[in-house]
């Protein structure tokens, strides 16, 4: 079995593969103060819980945007499974082309996430991440990698007002009755989430606009199936885009 680890900014997410099937996903909490023997611990219990023994993983890849957290999972996988993860970077095949002004700078989670789309779907591609931070890919006709846009998470934006202003409450983030909202919860909710639909919807106009052709638009990250269903543009949401790319490049790698 195949372990594939995606270390997030606020969750930890695991798939466990057999051959190209995914058999369960899971999910952690980041945490920079936990050792590799606590996560060790927590992964064999997450397994335990979804029927997986973790004697039986003989692979594992990783990708993280938490540096200071790599070497704990990376520990905590091979104290657990004894083997050596793989860790998405520089060096590591993607079977990526990637345009950008310095290609080592690309983040793991953006590079795992256009392979997968790229096994996937139709070039052009617009591939959208909403987890901490909301990122949106772009793949033009030829797969290649050309770059893309970086905002602010809606729970990041949630926290920014409620620290910033005296009189905004922290709030359940959820879709408002209207766009319209008629006290200050609903007006908050309405710009979190309709204003976050309607900048993607904006960003895909201008990013096709650039492209000169329609792309195909896929969605992945914790917020996206609250998000997407409010856009106007037909947008694919895929929950394991990352798990899949991360698999991918494991197999080209090794």
């Amino acid at each position: 079995m195949l372990l594939a680890i995606d270390i997030g900014n606020t969750n930890i997410t695991l798939g466990i593969y057999e051959g190209d099937e995914l058999r369960f996903t899971a999910r952690l909490a980041t945490n920079t103060h936990r050792t590799c023997d606590q996560y060790a611990i927590e992964i064999r219990d997450v397994m335990a819980l979804n029927g997986s023994d973790y004697r039986l993983i003989k692979d594992a890849i990783i990708s993280s945007v938490v540096p200071s957290l790599s070497d704990a999972i990376k520990g905590a996988v091979g104290k657990l499974c004894n083997i050596e993860p793989l860790v998405l970077g520089p060096g590591v095949k993607t079977g990526l082309n990637i345009k950008i002004d310095n290609p080592a700078q690309l983040g793991a989670d953006l590079a795992a996430g256009a392979v997968g789309a790229l096994a996937e779907y139709q070039m052009p591609c617009i591939i959208i991440d909403l987890g901490t931070a909301s990122t949106i890919s772009v793949l033009d006709a030829k797969g290649n990698f050309l770059g893309g846009v970086i905002a602010a998470g809606i729970n990041l934006t949630l926290e920014a007002l409620c620290h910033n202003t005296a009189q905004l409450p922290s709030i359940h983030i959820e879709a408002p009755p209207a766009a319209i909202g008629r006290n200050s919860i609903d007006s908050m909710k309405s710009g979190l989430v309709l204003g976050s639909a309607a900048m993607l919807d904006g960003m895909i106009d201008r990013i096709e606009e650039e492209l000169g052709r329609q792309a195909t638009v896929v969605a992945t990250g914790g917020m996206a199936g609250l998000i997407v269903p409010h856009c106007r543009h037909h947008i694919i949401c895929n929950d394991t885009l990352l798990l899949d790319g991360l698999r991918i490049i494991y197999g080209k790698n090794r």
